[in-house]
């Protein structure tokens, strides 16, 4: 009997990727044979970072593990795991509110593509009051969120990628 690859997507805009998200990849390597980070795409909605920035910056901190790729998708997470095969979605957990908001969505995909299951796992408790949004409030008025982003990213692009009001 052939096993199947087990695929989840982590999906997700990354505006900016923090160390809460290399985390939650990272510890669930361990759970999956490859994960596929998705970058979330509305044209409709301004990022702080480009998106040709944020690729750029996940890339680099998962250059060196093979059973990690970055992606880019415009439209429903369940349609780009279909695309790409993935039987699971990915999702960190900071605190109940965010149970709460994931567990409405993966209801709601599991009506939709049933053969999705979502996999939830919980941040480690340094790393629960990092979010993108305080990250990128910190960098957008000058200072030092180093200790919030992965440890191979340069500050310094972080501070000359955003977008400037």
């Amino acid at each position: 009997m052939q096993c199947m690859e087990k695929i989840a997507i982590f999906p997700g805009s990354f505006d900016p990727f923090t160390i809460g998200h290399e985390s939650i990849v990272r510890r669930a390597t361990r759970i999956f044979d490859r994960i596929v980070i998705m970058v979330g795409y509305n044209s409709n909605k301004k990022s702080f970072f480009p998106l040709e920035m944020r690729l750029k910056w996940i890339r680099e901190v998962f250059e060196f593990d093979n059973n990690i790729s970055v992606e880019v998708h415009e439209g429903l997470t369940i349609d780009f795991c279909k695309k790409v095969g993935a039987g699971y979605i990915l999702r960190g957990l900071r605190t109940s509110a965010d149970f709460e908001f994931e567990r409405a969505i993966a209801q709601v995909n599991k009506q939709m593509y049933p053969e999705i299951e979502t996999v939830f796992l919980l941040t480690i408790p340094e790393h629960t009051p990092v979010n993108s949004t305080i990250v990128r409030d910190i960098i957008m008025h000058g200072g030092d969120a180093s200790r919030f982003l992965p440890r191979v990213l340069n500050m310094e692009e972080f501070r000359n990628g955003g977008y400037q009001k």
